[in-house]
């Protein structure tokens, strides 16, 4: 008896030890900032809707929504699950228990769902709005959506921000004061005034990130206010508030499957169609060009049919970079929203000798996309050594402003500033 007792007691305390490291090795514990993922290749066109098409960046307010949609190439009608958490301003977990900052339920199926009709490539395009009558938010800030399959294996997820309307923010794009870097970047100088309350400390109550283009590779936190004129806090900062101005992007456009285009050189049909685009150059060391884009959205759309989400069919893209010389350990990507702006194996290039081209094939929906070509160097991003960086390239940029009152759990986003860099200040 007094052996297995010792036993009991010896499993219950090596028990209590995994669940103790678990919890202390957790992202939580950790203070991990939480990152995207996508986990398979069959779920596509992983986008969100909103009123402006060219912006697919999930941002409301607290009585809007935003509709989240995707594509199952499997085709079967599978069952998807949502879940919501919220996170601080620097995408660590929360404090707040999911009823202080959802009013009703998460973990529920996905029923919107349709099949494809008259494609080559069966699909079935799933959609969900927030809020709805099941899941409905009941604080500001950040928050990540997760979809589960019904095995409960996470497939992908995605962040998106809920915003009170507290403070007013002031955004101008300005040339930055460092000679070397006139021509090759853009300066970002704001101010912020909250409306109807105080900000105790601006240091340690404040968090302000800055983004370009929607992108979160490039979310970058500002300094503390440099002054404070009435109950303004002013950012006049040059380095700090500084971004590379980068390129405008490329483009190409299927929404005829059929037809040559400026940015189409051929087009063939197997299975599915296929599109070769125009081989592109690496513009580095050339004058800037100005042309519009989209700044790196793509934009589903189909002229063979009268539902854009069901009857916009998929098509194998054929790109190619010029290049005379492959470098050793070089990583070439196609860059772009279309996965998120991720670097995965997906849209990684490969170099043929042979034609002294980086070639990459992308399954990708109708419409029309922009993509850039980027390098991965050291495991780093590098966005402008082969598209050249400028100072006058249109790029849109986004001030968010996080503020944690005293005795509160979580980074409340009290205000949004937005504008483009076409309205530089001079």
């Amino acid at each position: 008896m007094l052996h297995n007792r010792f036993l009991y007691l010896w499993f219950m305390f090596k028990k209590l030890v995994v669940l103790l490291l678990c919890f202390a090795l957790s992202p939580r514990a950790l203070g991990q900032e939480t990152n995207e993922v996508t986990q398979v290749d069959f779920l596509k066109s992983i986008h969100f809707l909103d009123e402006n098409p060219q912006r697919q960046f999930p941002i409301i307010g607290l009585n809007e929504s935003f509709t989240l949609v995707f594509d199952d190439l499997l085709a079967q009608d599978n069952d998807y699950y949502y879940r919501i958490k919220h996170f601080n301003a620097d995408w660590r977990p929360s404090d707040l228990f999911p009823n202080q900052y959802l009013k009703g339920f998460d973990n529920l199926r996905l029923d919107n769902f349709r099949s494809s009709f008259n494609t080559l490539q069966r699909y079935t395009h799933y959609e969900l709005t927030l809020p709805n009558t099941n899941t409905s938010f009941l604080v500001s800030g950040n928050y990540m959506i997760e979809i589960y399959n019904a095995y409960d294996e996470l497939m992908f997820s995605r962040k998106f921000l809920v915003f009170e309307n507290t403070a007013q923010v002031q955004l101008g794009i300005y040339p930055t004061q460092k000679i070397d870097r006139l021509t090759t970047s853009q300066n970002l100088q704001f101010s912020i005034r909250p409306l109807g309350f105080q900000i105790r400390n601006p240091t340690t109550d404040l968090k302000v990130v800055m983004l370009q283009n929607y992108q979160w590779n490039s979310a970058r936190q500002a300094p503390a206010p440099q002054y404070t004129s009435g109950n303004q806090l002013i950012y006049r900062y040059d380095l700090p508030t500084q971004y590379y101005g980068g390129n405008e992007y490329l483009f190409f456009n299927t929404k005829d499957l059929r037809v040559l285009n400026p940015s189409v050189s051929y087009v063939g049909l197997e299975e599915l169609y296929q599109h070769y685009l125009y081989t592109d150059a690496p513009r580095k060391g050339f004058a800037y060009t100005y042309f519009p884009d989209i700044n790196g959205n793509f934009v589903v759309e189909t002229l063979q049919g009268n539902d854009r989400h069901t009857e916009a069919d998929y098509s194998e893209v054929y790109f190619s970079l010029a290049r005379q010389y492959g470098l050793n350990d070089e990583e070439i990507y196609i860059y772009g929203k279309f996965n998120n702006y991720a670097l995965s194996e997906e849209n990684k290039m490969v170099y043929n000798p042979n034609l002294e081209l980086y070639e990459g094939i992308l399954l990708l929906k109708q419409g029309f996309y922009n993509y850039n070509y980027v390098r991965k160097v050291d495991g780093e991003l590098d966005k402008i050594s082969i598209s050249d960086t400028h100072a006058q390239t249109e790029n849109n940029y986004l001030v968010l402003v996080y503020h944690r009152s005293i005795g509160s759990l979580y980074d409340a986003l009290i205000g949004v500033g937005e504008q483009q860099s076409f309205s530089l200040q001079r």
